[in-house]
Formats: C-alpha cells, sequence, structure tokens
C-alpha cells in the first residue's frame, strides 16, 4: 500500500482545496465516481489554467469499525490487536485534471475510476463497510498559470500541502457499483481456473458460471 509523508499546514497565500461532493457518473463506459472540488487562490490573483495532479488516499484510522466489520477487514490490516500500527493511508487513485481559468476561486470535477475487483485494496475496503462515511483525503501538486506582478505571466508551483479530508458516503460507492454490477459482483480468476469452471459447467448442464460455483459450494458443503 503506498503511503504519503506528513505534509504541513497551507500558508495564508497557498492555495487551498475544499471538497464538496461526489456522485456517480452517469451512462461512463466503466464504474466512475465524479467528485466536486473547490479551489482558492488567496490572493484573488487571475489564473489562467491549473495542471494539478490529485491523489486520493484512503484514512482508515479516522473511522471507528464494528467486530463484524473488522473481521472482514483482516486481510488487509491483520488482527484488530494490530490495526495501530497498520491502519495507515493508503492510495486508491492518481488523476490528472486542468483547471479552466478563474480569479480567486473556482469549482470543478474530478472522475475517479471505480472497480468492484476486491482483490483491489480500494474495493475491499469499501465493499467490507456496512454503512456510514468512508474517511477520504485528496493531495494535490502542479502549477498554476498566473498572471503575476506587471502583467506578467507567472507560473506558480502547487505544494502537497494544498490537500483536503473529506467523509464520502459509503452508499455513493454502493450506487455506483451497483448500476454496473446489480445485484451481483466481480472476481478475478487466473486463466487456468477459469478455463477449468467453464468444463465444469459445460459438463454438468449449467446455465451460467453463477450457477456452476453454486452447485460447487453446496458440494462442499455438503
Amino acid at each position: 500500500m503506498s503511503t504519503f509523508a506528513r505534509v504541513e499546514p497551507p500558508t495564508a497565500s497557498e492555495p487551498q482545496l475544499s471538497v464538496l461532493d461526489a456522485g456517480p457518473v452517469p451512462h461512463a463506459a466503466t464504474p466512475t465516481l465524479r467528485f466536486q472540488l473547490h479551489l482558492t487562490e488567496p490572493l484573488g490573483r487571475e489564473v489562467y489554467v491549473g495542471a494539478l495532479t490529485i491523489q486520493v488516499q484512503i484514512d482508515p484510522a479516522r473511522r471507528v469499525y464494528d467486530d463484524a466489520t473488522r473481521a472482514k477487514l483482516v486481510e488487509l490490516f491483520g488482527a484488530p490487536e494490530r490495526w495501530a500500527a497498520t491502519t495507515h493511508p493508503f492510495q486508491w487513485a492518481q488523476v490528472s485534471t486542468l483547471v479552466p481559468g478563474f480569479t480567486g476561486a473556482t469549482s470543478f470535477t474530478l472522475d475517479v475510476p471505480v472497480t468492484y475487483d476486491l482483490e483491489v485494496a480500494a474495493s475491499r475496503y469499501f465493499h467490507s463497510l456496512p454503512d456510514g462515511m468512508a474517511p477520504l483525503s485528496f493531495h494535490v501538486t502542479g502549477m498554476l498559470l498566473l498572471v503575476g506582478s506587471g502583467d506578467r505571466m507567472q507560473v506558480v508551483q502547487v505544494p502537497w500541502s494544498c490537500s483536503a479530508r473529506w467523509s464520502m458516503p459509503v452508499a455513493t460507492w454502493r450506487r455506483t457499483i451497483a448500476a454496473y454490477y446489480p445485484g451481483g459482483g466481480w472476481v478475478r480468476l487466473q486463466t487456468e481456473t477459469l478455463d477449468a469452471l467453464g468444463a465444469y459447467k459445460a459438463v454438468a448442464g449449467h446455465h451460467d458460471h453463477d450457477a456452476c460455483v453454486r452447485a460447487l459450494l453446496e458440494g462442499a458443503g455438503r
């Protein structure tokens, strides 16, 4: 899992970021969450364009978990007694974007692809949460092209201290996934396993892989 070094709070003259909302992108080719972000340039200078890279982290230590949820997350964080040392922030996504020109402050969107592959740490984390909020943080780097003194163009670096914390409703993630995988989920299998499952399905006469897996589980239970 990727982690980030601690960043210092932004100074009064540095760009400041906040998160306003999030929701699924309708009719996207793949599951996608769209975040509504707000960027402020405190000195009120005219910005022609911003070229930003935003890393979205999950901050598991910022949430309380019941025993059932801890049991689901044991593969990610280990036994509950180890969580103080293992629930460090880890990366969910990194997205580059261009922010159109503005003066003072502006709002813009950030599209983050979502996968239901439960071997991906972020997906397994979201899937394990029954409800409530998923604690996130957004870390920005990049540059702003703006009008400086004497109307001269100036490039201003956006430091890592330009960051924001936000808690996303778990229901938002579930709603996004449900639009693409209604009533189901997604599990990655090795090619050899998938071929063997297909061969068994054909011999057993099951109409789909779901019925095939159910039959195998029932047989294992007996």
